[in-house]
């Protein structure tokens, strides 16, 4: 079975860094709680910098790639929902998937 990596990247509007980081330590936290993850890291983007932008990745790994179906069918839609209730278009999200060999 291999581990599966769930990354997501976001750009953020450097005027609200610190409301974003504040709720994204919870939106992890619950992430993390769901069937099926096995931990989050959070980085901070240092390169490549753009002015008045933050760049900030969480990995989030998961048992199997079933795990993340389930995730996206029955969890993400309301995630993703409330982060842009909260701030808009103060940030963008690109995200993408790993699986180790």
């Amino acid at each position: 079975m291999s581990e599966v990596v769930y990354e997501v990247n976001i750009d953020l509007d450097a005027g609200i860094e610190v409301e974003y980081r504040a709720w994204l330590h919870g939106h992890v936290a619950e992430i993390v709680a769901l069937p099926g993850f096995t931990g989050a890291a959070v980085f901070d983007v240092v390169d490549p910098a753009a002015e008045g932008r933050i760049g900030i990745c969480m990995q989030y790994r998961l048992h199997d790639e079933a795990a993340l179906q389930a995730y996206f069918a029955q969890h993400a839609p309301r995630l993703r929902a409330d982060g842009v209730a909260r701030f808009g278009d103060g940030f963008s999200a690109t995200r993408r998937v790993l699986r180790s060999r």
